[in-house]
Parts: C-alpha cells; sequence; structure tokens
C-alpha cells in the first residue's frame, strides 16, 4: 500500500485534510451536536452514545487502525485560518486487487454548509485516491431528495449510475440512494474532441 504507513495530510486552498485525533473531541462534538437537525435527515440515527468521549476515542482509533490497514482514510476538514473543524470525509472500504475502489462519504457542519468547504475536499481527496492510492473508481450514494449533496458530486466529476433500492436506513427508515461513481481517466459523456 503506497504512502499508508505514514500520517496522511491532504491540504487545499483553505484547509488541511487529516486524520482524527483524540484532541479534536469537544469540536467534534460541539459541531455534530449543534448540527444535529442538519443533519438528522441524511445520516443513520445515531446511537445513544454518538457524542460521548468514548465513542469519540472508539472512533479515533479504528480510523488510525484502518488507515495503517489500507482499508480506510477517515479525515477532518480542519480550516487553517483558525484550526476550526468543519466535516469529514470518509474513504471506506478501499477493496484492492481487480476492483481497485473505495467508497466516499461525507459530512459538512451546519454552519459551513454552502460555502464551497465540501467541493473543495472532495476535490483534493479525489486527485490524492487516484494519485497517491492508486484507485480506479470511487463510489458514493446518497438520498434522491438531497440537491446539495448531488450537486457536489456532480460539480466534482461524479456520475450519476442509478438507484439502489433500500441501500441504507437513514433518520430510523430504509430508503433508496442514487449511487454515483468517479473513475480515474473518465471519459463518459465525452467525445473524441472534448
Amino acid at each position: 500500500m503506497i504512502g499508508l504507513r505514514r500520517r496522511v495530510r491532504v491540504e487545499t486552498e483553505r484547509m488541511t485534510l487529516r486524520l482524527p485525533q483524540h484532541s479534536d473531541f469537544r469540536a467534534w462534538a460541539a459541531l455534530r451536536s449543534d448540527s444535529r437537525e442538519f443533519l438528522m435527515p441524511w445520516e443513520p440515527v445515531w446511537s445513544a452514545d454518538h457524542l460521548s468521549r468514548k465513542s469519540f476515542t472508539n472512533r479515533v482509533y479504528w480510523a488510525g487502525r484502518a488507515y495503517s490497514a489500507g482499508t480506510a482514510m477517515p479525515l477532518f476538514l480542519i480550516r487553517r485560518t483558525d484550526d476550526m473543524l468543519l466535516g469529514a470525509v470518509t474513504v471506506d472500504n478501499i477493496r484492492r486487487g481487480p476492483a481497485q475502489a473505495a467508497t466516499v462519504g461525507y459530512w459538512i457542519g451546519a454552519p459551513f454548509a454552502r460555502s464551497g468547504y465540501m467541493s473543495e475536499a472532495l476535490r483534493a481527496v479525489i486527485h490524492h485516491c487516484f494519485t497517491t492510492l492508486d484507485l480506479s473508481r470511487l463510489e458514493s450514494a446518497c438520498l434522491p431528495e438531497n440537491a446539495a449533496s448531488r450537486g457536489v458530486l456532480e460539480k466534482c466529476g461524479y456520475k450519476y449510475e442509478g438507484v439502489a433500492q433500500s441501500y441504507l436506513q437513514i433518520n430510523g427508515r430504509w430508503r433508496n440512494h442514487v449511487l454515483y461513481a468517479n473513475l480515474r481517466g473518465d471519459r463518459r459523456g465525452r467525445t473524441d474532441a472534448g
């Protein structure tokens, strides 16, 4: 696995994307708590201890182990001007062999939505996945009515591939999701002149 033994840092114009650290707990818990109503329609139901320090500690340990094993790359979005936590992008279910693929999920805190942070972060993560991690295919899914998420994916080069019936439990119900993929060297929708 190329470069997975060292700590990952992905730089964008305004942010540093890095693995979560134990010292992020207060900022993470506050942002998730303050953004609960904003995030709930798009996420699985939170466990009773979702915002607890123990749950966060387990998340940090999982992030380190998964990254070292090459199975996931969970990144926090940190604004450089003030070290503010804005959200997260997780490259998960990294598959090697003939697939060379992964699943990408993300969330942004309510105060930072519609400010271009997620598009900026996703573009950098996509580039990192295709160049440093040598992946060939990135997959993402969102609820059909989540126009903001669909817009971000399309802006970042993802193409619509279809609908997965009862794909995930979101907000307590099995929900259909629209599926998108971003392919390294994608020529879909382009002509020979393009």
